[in-house]
């Protein structure tokens, strides 16, 4: 299974061009949304290409590409689940089986950013947004993937987006120089 995953858009309609731009060109299996899609936040600034009042015409031309899966973050309001193509089916969070390996996939707010995991078994990946900082590590047996910002980035980052297959998970940069690289082996 190949998904292309972005999270941290917060209104741009820049990003939501270059990940249109990804998903014509890579054709995924999916499209992941991590949450944070329309409202830039009380504590990031303004995005220079604000303007999610077009934007879910966007993520119905990305529906038309690929199904996507998307997941709610904490500055995706209840109005935005109106005007979102897909906001009816946006949950907190949802699981993704990719063969032996199991997804969790959140926006991350919710959940801790390291162990202990209480209610998630050893092998368990948890793929999240929130922290706006790219992130591919197993610890005490949890593996922990975030794609970064594709707006937004934190830390000295560079925007970015990520690509998922076969347990390889991959961030890169907009004009797709490689930023981390971490597989999850089928064993593992």
């Amino acid at each position: 299974m190949r998904l292309l995953i972005a999270s941290d858009i917060h209104g741009s309609t820049e990003s939501l061009h270059i990940l249109l731009d990804k998903a014509r060109a890579m054709r995924p299996d999916h499209v992941v949304l991590l949450g944070d899609l329309l409202y830039h936040g009380p504590r990031n600034p303004l995005p220079g290409s604000y303007g999610p009042k077009g934007m879910p015409d966007g993520f119905r031309e990305l529906m038309d590409i690929c199904p996507v899966i998307a997941v709610r973050g904490n500055c995706d309001a209840e109005v935005d689940l109106f005007v979102l193509p897909f906001g009816g089916s946006m949950n907190e969070s949802c699981w993704l089986v990719d063969g032996p390996r199991e997804i969790f996939v959140s926006h991350g707010h919710h959940i801790p950013e390291q162990p202990p995991m209480g209610g998630f078994k050893k092998g368990t990946i948890f793929l999240r947004g929130h922290t706006h900082v790219p992130r591919g590590e197993e610890i005490d047996g949890y593996f922990f993937w975030n794609p970064g910002s594709m707006t937004l980035p934190k830390q000295g980052w560079p925007r970015s987006y990520a690509v998922c297959e076969d347990g390889r998970f991959r961030v890169l940069t907009l004009d797709d120089q490689l930023v981390l690289e971490h597989a999850v082996m089928a064993g593992e």
